[in-house]
């Protein structure tokens, strides 16, 4: 199994923030999601390039995870 790490997501949005789409990933990982949020100020302005008329990103959880089971009691 993988370690868990999170990426941001860049997405370009309409005017009012409706309708976004993911546009790009960032390649950074971080090893929190409070850490991604954090960054988040300081990586939105490089992806004004985006042809959207507003940029917003979002912290995505990635790598391998294990479901975990649950115990049920048969009748």
């Amino acid at each position: 199994m993988g370690p868990v790490y999170f990426v941001m997501a860049i997405l370009g949005c309409g005017d009012l923030q409706d309708q976004c789409q993911q546009a790009r990933v960032e390649p950074t990982r971080y090893q929190s999601v409070a850490q991604c949020q954090a960054a988040m100020a300081a990586v939105l302005p490089r992806h004004t390039d985006l042809s959207f008329p507003t940029i917003a990103a979002t912290c995505q959880r990635q790598g391998q995870q294990m479901a975990r089971a649950e115990n049920k009691k048969r009748s």
